[in-house]
């Protein structure tokens, strides 16, 4: 081989080198690029998943609230009225005592 065919070899395989090292940086570069990205896409999903669980949460709880209120509502009407049923079985006793001693003065006199 020629000096200069040597020459022109080592120009060529240094060139193959250097578009084989941009090309290498290249891809390192796509590399990050796509995996900040891919970070950014995987925050902005978790945020979405964790507004929706606190959503899912809040409404639960709600649910929850409700259901205890209306359980408190329905005891204490339940308890109302067993206090007033008992209420009108006193009066109706009341009434009959009060009776019975009336009658029983007005005929010891």
């Amino acid at each position: 081989m020629a000096k200069n065919e040597i020459l022109s070899e080592i120009k060529k395989a240094e060139e193959s080198a250097k578009a084989m090292v941009d090309d290498a940086i290249d891809a390192k570069n796509k590399r990050i690029s796509d995996a900040r990205a891919e970070a950014r896409e995987i925050l902005k999903q978790a945020d979405v998943d964790a507004h929706k669980a606190a959503q899912d949460s809040f409404k639960e709880g709600e649910k929850n609230i409700l259901e205890e209120r209306d359980k408190i509502v329905n005891d204490g009407e339940k308890n109302a009225l067993a206090m007033s049923q008992k209420a009108q079985a006193n009066i109706d006793k009341s009434v009959n005592y009060l009776v019975e001693e009336f009658e029983r003065a007005v005929l010891n006199e």
